[in-house]
């Protein structure tokens, strides 16, 4: 669902990403892991059509990222680092905008709002403003919004960055129902246990190259029987050159 062969990308002498290449299969979890400044969050815009790579064979279900961008943007949701809610609207409210902007018909942007809100558990709050929502209650309408338009691949850009432990887990609980459904996602985190807990393969990124892929297991092994996901971390970028 994405193939991503020799992906560059500099701003000026600054070189965000250096040759990076992956794939993510259907229905996986493919999770982009590195600290801040990693490179992370620029993959995720490239691969939206929100930027432009400076070169690369990149195809997101089947769609030429440069040549089909708007073929790309159908097929996908996206969910950024900040919850793209508007607080002053209501939950139902911000979700038939967002019915209204795919082209559906009214009666069915109501029926599709009331049935995500119901999904994820707003149905008390679907007539209050959002701007009085908890951020886990942002973040869940956030991943609400982005399912109107039926993705068949949905982009996650670091979704629990701010969030409780317990508003946490409820999101992980939604990714994985997501994935049961067919859904490929792609998701970047800088939180360890997140990619231990979510993803199927895992691909390290470190100064704008993947200096490793695979299973959680397999990265582990590289360091030891009783590594963590951390310890595979910290060595292998501590192994990348200045």
């Amino acid at each position: 669902m994405i193939s991503v062969s020799g992906l560059f990308k500099a701003y000026g002498d600054n070189q965000v990403l250096n040759g990076i290449d992956f794939e993510v299969a259907e229905g996986e979890i493919f999770a982009l892991l590195g600290p801040n400044g990693a490179g992370k969050t620029t993959t995720v815009q490239i691969l939206s059509t929100l930027i432009r790579a400076d070169a690369g064979d990149l195809r997101v279900a089947g769609h030429d990222v440069a040549r089909e961008p708007d073929a790309v943007r159908a097929a996908i949701g996206v969910t950024g680092q900040f919850s793209a809610v508007d607080g002053l609207l209501t939950g139902t409210e911000n979700l038939l905008l967002m019915a209204d902007l795919h082209h559906l018909r009214r009666s069915q942007g109501k029926r599709l709002a009331r049935e995500l809100l119901a999904r994820f558990d707003l149905e008390d709050a679907a007539a209050k403003p959002v701007n009085t929502y908890s951020g886990g209650m942002k973040r869940r309408l956030d991943l609400a919004m982005c399912l109107v338009g039926d993705p068949r691949v949905i982009f996650l850009d670091e979704p629990t960055t701010g969030l409780d432990p317990r508003s946490r887990l409820t999101v992980w609980a939604i990714i994985r129902e997501l994935v049961a459904g067919g859904t490929s996602v792609l998701l970047t985190t800088q939180y360890l246990e997140e990619a231990d807990r979510l993803a199927g393969r895992v691909a390290v990124l470190h100064r704008g190259g993947l200096v490793a892929t695979g299973t959680p297991a397999e990265l582990k092994a590289q360091v030891g029987d009783s590594a963590t996901l951390d310890d595979v971390f910290l060595a292998l970028t501590e192994e990348v050159p200045s």
